[in-house]
């Protein structure tokens, strides 16, 4: 039964993807389109009637006549809507919350997560994730073994029960249609558990049980946490003794570099594939279309209208957007999006580059807050995670995690230099050579904190801080950020992440 289900849905996404490609054909008119669907469906609510969507004509009207916004702007409607109001932001009322990471002001943001949100751009996305995957493998049997998904769990909102929130992807889990549940391990109930330690516990005792798993997705973070108890638990040497059809890992959240010799030891074959994902709680926005290029393709009508902030812009207090024709390849932007969630002209913060333009394919750069730039040195976490692979491989190291911070004027001579705590999965034998490597490899990546590097004039090289194995999970576990879509801060412009942490180690 089930390689027959395998075969009829490999039909099925072989015709979907001839589709997309015809679409693909021409990337600005779905972005117009997109952005018409979204004005007219959004007309008739308060913020449709308050900007006069309906008689707006074109994208640049429409950036006229609204600023951007960020989440703390959006929060008092939000929070009306969570309360059960209608058609203020988007259509109707919205019973389906997004959980995710907080602001300066918050521990928690909530998104807006319509009928139409969840269907076209969410779900949407994980067909075309689907579709890619079997287009780049033949063999692809996701449809005839099980898949795994590591998410997060739902509750109803305190101040009004009616309200579900969650992760995103335990949203899509529980709406999961029913047939894609028979090819779905864990159960709903153990994946949607709210303790994060019971859950993996579960999942571990479950899932090492499973001997026809091909599939999993998710955070790299805490599917490495899961991988490492499975492994403990059926006292095997990697996870393909597990599972011995296993076939891909599709990822998102952070930068997969880091974590890639990991995933080696757990699969040692060729023949897993990694796909990367780009769904975040306000939408799925990209996937990796082909295996053997870097980059996701940019999922151009599935209800999210996109707007790009060049880097001269970032941290303006009302920053220029340009639309995705005006786009150069190479060059890094900040997220601007407009869904059919009702978030409009909505700074996400995610900065991108594209590496094509047709089709348009980005790879994610960081975060608008998670840079280094104490001393004119401009690091993005796309350069250090690069810089940390690349010295893994000549090192032959393996990293769990690290997050970087400034020292500011350190050493006689009042230089600044950039602090590195690292969780090593494997030490490299020789830890010195390990840090100069590594600085070495910044440099090359990054020509302003070459300069500022040069002669040690304005910064010392980077100094390396050995953490204690699991002091990065304890320290989430402290800050309430443990599993799900939670992700370790790589960096930060300031000290308050590494204090932390070093505060945690002293006290261990």
């Amino acid at each position: 039964m089930t390689k027959w289900t395998n075969e009829l849905f490999r039909l099925y996404v072989s015709f979907l993807q001839r589709q997309e490609e015809r679409l693909l054909a021409d990337p600005i008119g779905l972005q117009r389109q997109t952005w018409k669907n979204l004005m007219r469906r959004a007309s008739d609510t308060e913020w449709g009637q308050r900007y006069g969507f309906g008689k707006l004509n074109s994208p640049r009207e429409y950036a006229e006549a609204l600023p951007i916004r960020t989440y703390d702007e959006f929060k008092p409607d939000i929070r009306r809507m969570m309360a059960g109001e209608s058609d203020v932001l988007w259509p109707g009322r919205i019973g389906w919350y997004a959980k995710s990471s907080g602001t300066t002001s918050d521990k928690s943001k909530y998104l807006p997560v319509s009928r139409e949100n969840l269907q076209q751009c969410h779900i949407g996305g994980a067909w075309q994730t689907m579709m890619w995957f079997y287009h780049n493998r033949p063999d692809a049997r996701q449809f005839a073994g099980k898949s795994l998904i590591m998410g997060g769990s739902l509750a109803p909102w305190p101040q009004h029960p009616k309200t579900m929130t969650g992760d995103i992807s335990a949203i899509m889990t529980w709406h999961m249609p029913a047939f894609a549940k028979f090819f779905f391990s864990p159960d709903i109930k153990t994946a949607l558990l709210s303790d994060w330690e019971e859950k993996l516990d579960r999942m571990m005792r479950i899932c090492s049980r499973e001997r026809d798993m091909v599939m999993i997705g998710g955070v790299p973070t805490w599917t490495v946490v899961l991988l490492r108890k499975i492994l403990q638990y059926t006292r095997k040497e990697h996870m393909l003794e597990v599972w011995p059809h296993f076939q891909g890992y599709a990822h998102g959240g952070v930068k997969f570099e880091p974590y890639r010799e990991q995933f080696k030891h757990f699969f040692p074959s060729d023949s897993v594939s990694y796909q990367e994902v780009y769904n975040a709680s306000e939408g799925y926005f990209a996937t990796q279309n082909n295996f053997s290029e870097k980059g996701m393709l940019l999922l151009l009508h599935h209800g999210v209208y996109f707007e790009f902030v060049p880097m001269s812009d970032w941290g303006k207090e009302q920053p220029r957007a340009i639309p995705l024709e005006e786009v150069s390849r190479g060059e890094q932007y900040a997220l601007v999006i407009s869904t059919n969630a009702g978030l409009w002209r909505y700074y996400l913060g995610d900065t991108v580059r594209f590496l094509s333009l047709d089709p348009p394919r980005i790879e994610i750069t960081g975060r608008v807050q998670q840079y280094i730039n104490a001393f004119g040195e401009e690091v993005m976490i796309a350069n250090t995670d690069e810089a940390l692979a690349k010295t893994c491989e000549q090192m032959q190291a393996i990293v769990s995690e690290y997050t970087v911070a400034p020292i500011y004027l350190s050493g006689r001579a009042g230089r600044g230099a950039h602090q590195w705590l690292i969780e090593f999965e494997k030490k490299p034998a020789d830890v010195e050579r390990f840090a100069q490597v590594l600085d070495e490899n910044l440099r090359k990546i990054n020509s302003d904190y070459d300069a500022k590097r040069s002669k040690d004039i304005a910064l010392e090289r980077l100094h390396l801080h050995i953490m204690p194995k699991g002091s990065f999970e304890k320290w989430m576990k402290k800050r309430g950020r443990l599993g799900g879509q939670h992700k370790v801060p790589r960096l930060a412009n300031d000290r308050r992440f590494v204090e932390e942490l070093f505060d945690l180690a002293k006290h261990a």
